[in-house]
């Protein structure tokens, strides 16, 4: 438990009344508050991590329509799996969840589970996923820490560490679970663990807090001390790794039917082998590199194919990598797919460019963005 002067406070019985009531007032209407199964919330939550909440929403519901039931999702394939999260990025949580799915199945009869040390044993789900999916589906008084709750009780506690540390996250965690053991907050663990959440997102933000809209302001001691705009400190972001590549847009195109070609363009992908990034999913052949497009020109020759001028660079950016591509045009006939062994894909095959830039193509969204330069 964290010392006095880590919790100068819990919340008062008329705040925490007030931050509920605010809540049931003016909390957003999102798919998955319509159905919080235990099955939604792990669905919704893994979705949510570290991607906005309005792309979440779409994904989400194209989700439950396909496998509305963890039973649904275990007997998916991996690969339309992955073909359903296109573009969502972070692929390792669709995995995560695609697994989780079949643990339920295996260990748990297909019953999502309720206790804690069930819920951390399935793949991809930590103490956060933990206390949304106990508090909101099973109502059980279980705390929950994500950046957005963090801010509010680093700021309504005037806490003095960083949140972004280990230390100072321990000590929120130790906050968030002592305030949940207040009485009105453990009456209610699923709408005040939502609260915060929702506080954090929409009013006591990063930056510019709406703190004359806030519902608890007047306990808030960040306030009171002027200090809501330094509590908790600006973590310094590194600069993301410079990755330089260069990717073949082959177009393949039909022979001539009664004189008259197929409209619909073809274009070769490759899946990408697993245990590397973005594993599983289709794209364009490609060489990472700082000589990429020398080597990329290379491979194509070899195969007798002829490469185009490029396109770009095209920027990508991902959390660690700044990617910057070179796209290749190149022409050839769909029946004579080159083989192309030298790029390692575990499988190859020409897709219709109109479903490889669709929602559910399993392309990565770098790879719809090459392919949106050149067609």
């Amino acid at each position: 438990m964290a010392n006095d002067a880590e919790v100068p406070h819990t919340p008062r019985s008329d705040h925490a009344q007030a931050l509920l009531d605010w809540f049931a007032q003016h909390r957003r209407q999102l798919p998955w508050r319509n159905q919080p199964s235990p099955y939604a919330v792990l669905v919704s939550e893994l979705m949510l991590q570290q991607t906005r909440v309005e792309t979440v929403i779409d994904y989400f519901s194209r989700w439950m329509a396909r496998w509305p039931t963890v039973g649904d999702l275990a007997q998916a394939s991996q690969s339309d799996v992955l073909a359903m999260w296109t573009g969502l990025g972070y692929y390792n949580r669709a995995r995560n969840l695609h697994a989780a799915a079949q643990t339920v199945m295996a260990r748990h009869a297909g019953v999502m589970p309720s206790d804690d040390a069930a819920l951390r044993a399935l793949p991809g789900v930590g103490p956060y996923t933990v206390g949304a999916v106990r508090s909101i589906a099973f109502g059980q008084p279980a705390a929950l820490v994500d950046g957005n709750v963090a801010r509010v009780l680093a700021r309504w506690t005037a806490f003095a560490g960083d949140p972004g540390q280990p230390k100072g996250r321990q000590a929120i965690w130790e906050i968030a679970e002592a305030w949940l053991s207040e009485p009105l907050p453990r009456a209610h663990p699923g709408a005040w663990n939502e609260a915060l959440m929702e506080l954090g997102a929409t009013v006591c933000t990063p930056r510019s807090p709406r703190c004359p809209q806030c519902p608890v302001s007047g306990q808030c001691l960040a306030r009171a001390q002027g200090r809501e705009q330094v509590i908790p400190p600006v973590r310094q972001k590194t600069p993301p790794q410079l990755v330089r590549a260069a990717y073949a847009v082959i177009v393949g195109e039909n022979e001539m039917q009664d004189g008259v070609a197929d409209p619909e363009p073809f274009v070769l992908l490759g899946r990408r082998p697993e245990n590397v990034r973005w594993a599983g999913l289709w794209e364009p052949p490609g060489v990472e590199g700082m000589d990429s497009l020398d080597v990329l020109n290379a491979r194509l020759r070899a195969e007798g194919l002829t490469p185009g001028v490029p396109f770009g660079p095209i920027v990508h950016i991902l959390t660690h990598r700044r990617y910057e591509v070179l796209a290749v045009p190149v022409r050839c006939p769909v029946d004579g797919v080159p083989l192309l062994p030298a790029f390692g894909y575990a499988e190859l095959r020409f897709q219709a460019i109109s479903h490889a830039l669709g929602k559910e193509s399993g392309l990565s969204r770098l790879a719809q963005k090459l392919l949106a330069v050149v067609v």
